[in-house]
C-alpha cells in the first residue's frame, strides 16, 4: 500500500510538473519500462483532464439574497448598553478610585511635617 501512495504522489507531482530535476528523468524511464506505472499514469492524466474541465459549482443568483432575507427575520443582537451592567462598571470604578486615594492617603501621613530649629538652607542663603 505504501509504494502504491509512493507511486501516485510521484505521478501527480509529475503530472503537476512539481518533480524535481532530478526525479523527471526516474519517472519517464519507470513510465516507459513499467505497465503499472503506465496504467496509474493513463488514470491519472484522466482524473487531471475531468478536473481541469469541470466547472466548480455555484449557488444560484438569488441564493444570496434569500440568505439575507431569512437573516433580516431573525432578532439582531441587542445594543451593548442593555448587556453590559452599569453597576459592575461603577464597581470596578470606585475600586480603582478608592485604590489611588488610599495610595495618597498612605504617602501624605509618611511625610514629616514639623520643621527642624537647625534650617541649614537658611544658614547657607544669608552667607550668600
Amino acid at each position: 500500500m505504501n509504494t502504491q501512495r509512493s507511486i501516485e504522489e510521484r505521478l501527480w507531482d509529475y503530472i503537476d510538473g512539481l518533480s524535481t530535476a532530478e526525479e523527471r528523468p526516474v519517472v519517464e524511464q519507470l513510465l516507459r519500462d513499467d505497465t503499472a506505472w503506465k496504467s496509474k499514469y493513463g488514470e491519472l492524466l484522466k482524473t487531471d483532464e475531468l478536473l481541469r474541465v469541470s466547472e466548480l459549482e455555484q449557488p444560484s443568483m438569488r441564493f444570496t439574497k434569500n440568505v439575507m432575507e431569512e437573516i433580516s427575520k431573525l432578532h439582531i443582537a441587542p445594543a451593548t448598553k442593555t448587556y453590559i451592567n452599569k453597576k459592575i462598571i461603577w464597581g470596578i470604578s470606585f475600586f480603582f478610585i478608592a485604590l489611588i486615594a488610599g495610595f495618597l492617603l498612605y504617602g501624605f501621613a509618611q511625610m514629616q511635617w514639623s520643621v527642624s530649629d537647625d534650617s541649614q538652607v537658611l544658614k547657607n542663603v544669608n552667607k550668600l
